[in-house]
Formats: structure tokens, C-alpha cells, sequence
């Protein structure tokens, strides 16, 4: 038995990398051009895309494990058969039912590096994406350009005349509130600051002006700041724990954290389901591969989009329970009752 663990293990591993690998490059190259997109829109260095792009490591490697394990076991299987090495063990009185132990084992390992990816590291590193992409966003968009009409601070429009090491010089700022409230700054100089991703614009030695429908009001300041708190949407990031209990009272994580325990799954899941149609016998039967995986891969993902969209834990627990008896039934049926 131990020569028989060895040997699927050694197939799978082989086939597993020549599939998984270049899978892997094409979603990256996706997620590259994503991210390359952004630089239409945010300046960013060589070193820094390639901070974005480690981010997305880990959700990339949550959508190609599932797909190229459910690849790799059909693969091997069919591959076997057609050799006639399969039939050969048959032959030697070894069960269908102890055949697939050994991918047992190898599916608990996909399932549990699936179950930390998800619900440990994609958190944080998405959140750190987000928080990086929007402090970019927040750089470009406070890099203020002297003479240039339209460019915003926040919900304010402002206007300089020249910039010299990064301070304004005759700045003025334009702000309608929502009751139309006209409200006009000018001031002598000014300057930027970021604290911690938060933007902050001071004037110095100016004054403003509240224009209502009766009258005028004026205020003359020697310092005014004001801050930006949509530069800071991105900035809080969340352990673990706290990002994770949000579900309790955010349904749309809810389902989010139902649909990753699903995908999780989907090793276990579709390991009876990929042999009972991945077993063949060569001289009766024509593997259909592709077929196969494709179907196998659509129907766990349709089941896994509709926790995305409806799910709750009763029905998460009826979609697993489901998807394995149904494959178990389909392995007893189709294999085990022949080999």
C-alpha cells in the first residue's frame, strides 16, 4: 500500500505543477494588468506595483488551487487508466475504495491551505491593496498644479498662483455647502501635509468670505486647516477576528465567509465525484478530460455563487452535504461496484 501511496503521489505531484503553474501565470498576468491599469490614473514606481501585485498573490492562489487540483486529480486518473496501470492494480486485488485513499490525504492539505489563504491572509492582504491603492489615489489627487482651474481638495476647489518646495503661494479656495451657501478663502500661502495618509491643506494669513442670500460674512485668519476624510477611507485595517466578526452583522461578509469555506472545501468536496468519472476502463470506455473538469469546476462554483448571493449556514451545510453524498453515490456507482 505504501508503494501505491507513493506512486499516486508521485503522478499527481507531476501533473499537479505542469498544470498549476502555468495557470498561475496567466491570472497573475490578468491581475498585472489590472493593476497596470491603475497607473493610468495613480503614479507609481516599478517597486511599488510589485507591492500591489504581492498583494494579490494570495487571492490568486484561492482561484487556481481549487480548479487545478480538480484538473490535476482528473489528469492523473484518466492518464492511468488509458496506460492500463490502473487496471493492472485492479488486477492485483486492490480496491477501487483503497485507491482513493491516498487522495484523501492530499485533499485535507489542499482543503486546510485553502481555509488559511482565505480566511487569514486574504484578508490582510486585501486590505492592505485597498489602503495602498487609495493612498496613491489621495497623492494624485492633492498634487495641486499652479494656474489650473477644477482641481479639488475633498469637496473644495482650489486655485494657486505658483508652487515653491511644496508651499502654495496665493491660494484661493471656492466650497458650496448643501444650502447653496457660497463660501470663498484666499489666503498668502499655504502648504500640504500628509499624516499618516491623511491629507491636511494649511493656509496661512488670509481670509474668508460665507456668501448668503441678505448678507456677507468674513473671517480673517492667521492659520486655517482643513482636513480630507476620504483620503482616509483605506487607512484602518482590521486583525483577523475583528474583520471576520463583522459577518455577525454584515450580511453581505456573511455570505462572503460562506462562499470561501465552500470553495475551501471544494478538494473534499469533488474528490469521489473526479473519480467515479475519471476511472476508466480503456478497452470499454473513452476518457472525456476536459469534460470532465469543466463540469465538475462549473457545478461547484454554481453552487458556491449562490452562497455569494443567498447564503446562509443551513444552506451552506445542505450544499456540502449534498456535493459529497452525491459524489460518493456516483463513485459507488460508476467504479467501485466494477473495480
Amino acid at each position: 500500500m505504501v508503494s501505491v501511496r507513493s506512486y499516486l503521489s508521485s503522478n499527481f505531484t507531476k501533473t499537479f505543477l505542469t498544470i498549476f503553474i502555468p495557470f498561475f501565470f496567466i491570472i497573475s498576468l490578468v491581475y498585472l494588468v489590472k493593476i497596470s491599469i491603475l497607473t493610468a490614473k495613480i503614479q507609481m514606481t516599478f517597486p511599488e506595483l510589485l507591492q500591489l501585485f504581492g498583494y494579490s498573490i494570495p487571492t490568486i492562489v484561492f482561484h487556481t488551487l481549487p480548479i487545478s487540483f480538480i484538473a490535476s486529480v482528473a489528469t492523473t486518473l484518466q492518464r492511468l487508466s488509458v496506460d492500463n496501470e490502473l487496471v493492472a492494480l485492479f488486477s492485483l486485488g486492490l480496491p477501487a475504495r483503497k485507491l482513493i485513499y491516498p487522495l484523501i490525504f492530499i485533499a485535507v492539505l489542499f482543503a486546510a491551505l485553502l481555509l488559511i489563504v482565505s480566511f487569514i491572509t486574504m484578508p490582510q492582504t486585501n486590505q492592505m491593496f485597498n489602503a495602498f491603492r487609495d493612498s496613491k489615489k489621495a497623492e494624485m489627487t492633492f498634487n495641486v498644479v499652479p494656474e489650473e482651474f477644477g482641481q479639488k481638495f475633498g469637496h473644495y476647489y482650489i486655485y494657486i498662483t505658483d508652487e515653491v518646495n511644496g508651499k502654495f503661494k496665493n491660494t484661493v479656495i471656492y466650497y458650496q455647502d448643501d444650502n447653496h451657501t457660497d463660501q470663498i478663502i484666499s489666503a498668502d500661502s499655504g502648504e500640504m501635509l500628509n499624516e499618516n495618509s491623511i491629507f491636511s491643506l494649511i493656509l496661512y494669513n488670509g481670509k474668508g468670505y460665507t456668501l448668503e442670500p441678505e448678507m456677507v460674512r468674513q473671517i480673517i485668519f492667521k492659520k486655517l486647516q482643513t482636513y480630507d476624510a476620504m483620503a482616509n477611507r483605506g487607512g484602518q485595517l482590521y486583525g483577523v477576528g475583528d474583520y471576520w466578526k463583522q459577518s455577525m452583522t454584515d450580511k453581505q461578509r456573511k455570505q462572503k465567509m460562506l462562499f470561501y469555506f465552500f470553495i475551501s472545501m471544494i478538494p473534499l468536496l469533488s474528490l469521489y465525484m473526479i473519480v467515479a468519472f475519471s476511472i476508466i476502463n480503456p478497452r470499454y470506455q473513452k476518457g472525456h478530460n476536459f469534460i470532465v473538469i469543466g463540469s465538475i469546476a462549473a457545478f461547484f462554483y454554481f453552487l458556491a455563487s449562490l452562497l455569494d448571493k443567498y447564503g446562509t449556514e443551513w444552506m451552506l451545510v445542505a450544499l456540502v452535504v449534498f456535493s459529497f453524498l452525491l459524489g460518493v453515490w456516483l463513485f459507488y456507482r460508476l467504479v467501485n461496484r466494477y473495480f
